[in-house]
């Protein structure tokens, strides 16, 4: 995941992204100033505790954010590819895109596709799986409905659910919760997407067909050659399936890098704290105790001044990290983060950024 001025195999870069929503309460700055890339045929993983701003920054990239909710400001860019999608090579920016035009739902659902974190109240209760993955298809495609039914029952055949020319006239109630989540999967490949956004797809099942998920998704990437946005709480998930990794926080990206960089050399105090409380294999259940974060993430109503994290964090310095916010440091080619701890050493040209002695 190259910095924007040398990524040339960037098929998404969001700049600044800004997605606010506007209540009698107050503004919710859900997303302030986020900013990554994702590459073809990369998988990339958005980690963070909830209420970080996840959801609403792949909701942000498809125009779908609910009402009262906007983008205030940044870019999406989408780089299109004339042989494969509906862009036709040009670079699009979808975040100036009318939410409801012809333009953006020529793209959302075909281009750029969406697994939701509950299939049981993204699917239809009154629509037959059939009809539901079938009207993306009629949609994008000049298929006539016999041919879209047949692509159903292929699609359906190729996630794993057996039987899938009864299941086409099942509804979402008489399946279990795998394979409700099987049909959103299927769903969103009916016309072979360039970019797979997965919220959360594996949160509502076991440990085996979540094994099982990950696993499709990973060869349905590799036979599509398509990318994969992965939003997911889970550490586990990211070190198994993940080509780069971006933290966030309250709303802001606080680190990015390569998985490997992420989880054996973090930097933020934010992520070396998530990294801590991972559990250890070969340690006694009895001798281990997982380390937690201290603190609560705070009121979105009443955010901290200066770094969102400061009040939690254990290098917090008073008088610079609550009188400012953290610049985004580069670190190297692919790693950048949030934090005043290394200010001085970027300025001085330094490269040795060793979390563990700090």
């Amino acid at each position: 995941m190259a910095s924007d001025a040398q990524n040339s195999n960037a098929l998404i870069e969001v700049k600044g992204l800004k997605t606010h929503f506007f209540l009698d309460e107050g503004t919710v700055q859900a997303v302030n100033g986020v900013s990554f890339s994702i590459d073809r045929h990369k998988t990339l993983c958005v980690v963070g505790e909830s209420g970080c701003g996840k959801s609403v920054t792949a909701r942000s990239i498809l125009q779908i954010v609910d009402h009262p909710g906007r983008i205030v400001e940044g870019q999406i860019l989408y780089h299109g590819d004339a042989a494969h999608n509906s862009a036709g090579g040009e670079v699009i920016d979808l975040a100036a895109l009318n939410p409801r035009g012809k333009e953006i739902r020529s793209i959302r659902g075909k281009d750029i596709s969406m697994i939701f974190q509950e299939p049981m109240t993204s699917l239809s209760p009154i629509h037959t799986v059939g009809n539901q993955i079938t009207e993306a298809i009629l949609l994008h495609t000049e298929m006539t409905q016999e041919e879209a039914d047949a692509r159903a029952v292929e699609l359906l055949r190729r996630v794993g659910i057996p039987k899938p020319e009864d299941r086409l006239k099942a509804y979402p109630f008489q399946l279990s919760g795998g394979m409700r989540q099987r049909v959103m999967i299927a769903m969103a490949l009916s016309c072979n997407p360039v970019l797979l956004i997965a919220d959360e797809p594996t949160t509502a099942v076991d440990v085996t067909t979540q094994a099982q998920i990950l696993e499709l998704l990973d060869e349905l990437k590799a036979e599509l050659g398509m990318a994969i946005l992965l939003i997911t709480h889970d550490l586990g998930v990211v070190a198994e399936t993940a080509d780069d990794v971006v933290v966030m926080y309250l709303g802001q990206v606080v680190e990015r890098g390569d998985v490997d960089s992420i989880f054996h050399a973090p930097q933020h105090p934010y992520t070396q704290a998530l990294m801590r409380s991972i559990p250890k294999l070969g340690v006694s259940r009895h001798l281990q105790r997982l380390d937690s974060i201290r603190g609560m993430v705070p009121d979105p109503y009443n955010r901290p001044n200066g770094c969102m994290f400061g009040p939690r964090c254990e290098h917090f310095m008073p008088g610079r990290c609550d009188a400012a916010d953290p610049p985004t440091i580069q670190l190297a080619t692919n790693r950048e983060v949030k934090c005043f701890l290394y200010e001085d050493e970027a300025n001085s040209g330094s490269s040795k950024f060793t979390p563990a002695e700090r």
